[in-house]
């Protein structure tokens, strides 16, 4: 079994839980903040996790505070501004760092296994994107521009393919 799946997170509502509650789900794990430039990318993320959930993916979103202090607000905070500003519906987890000492194993797996430009680890901003095959393998980073809506192929391609009417 892959290593992520060892991994302990807390939610937002302060649960404990190992990424082993995703194992066989394709993942798109992504740093998020309310307060960027990128926050509208919400709205994209919960439109993927809607069109393919029912396919076996998810999007997990773990708030940061560590670029321009963009998410400043506690958990309850969080997680009401994303309940009412984007109706979020795909599993929110408490705050982390994601880079430095303090980082978080799961991304200190991630930075490692799939590296930025020039062999990069470091996360550069909010809304970067790791996204995960449903075995646990890091397939892919995707920088803060690029959109959640211009992930749909790759994350299509990891996905068993969609039954039509009556299962053809």
């Amino acid at each position: 079994m892959s290593p992520l799946y060892d991994i302990e997170v807390t939610t937002l509502d302060g649960a404990p839980q190992t990424l082993a509650d995703y194992a066989g789900k394709v993942l798109l794990i992504v740093n998020v903040a309310s307060k960027c430039g990128f926050t509208p990318q919400y709205k994209g993320l919960e439109a993927l996790q809607r069109r393919y959930r029912d396919r076996g993916f998810c999007v997990l979103g773990f708030p940061c505070n560590q670029f321009g202090h963009q998410e400043p607000g506690d958990a309850g905070e969080i997680k009401s501004f994303c309940t009412l500003t984007y109706d979020v519906s795909f599993p929110m987890f408490a705050k982390i760092d994601v880079n430095g000492p303090d980082a978080h194993p799961l991304y200190r797996l991630l930075k490692a296994e799939a590296k930025g430009l020039l062999g990069s680890e470091a996360i550069k901003w909010n809304f970067t994107k790791f996204l995960v095959s449903a075995d646990g393998e890091t397939i892919s980073r995707f920088a803060p521009t690029d959109t959640p809506e211009s992930l749909r192929a790759r994350i299509e391609a990891l996905l068993p393919a969609a039954q039509g009417p009556l299962g053809a």
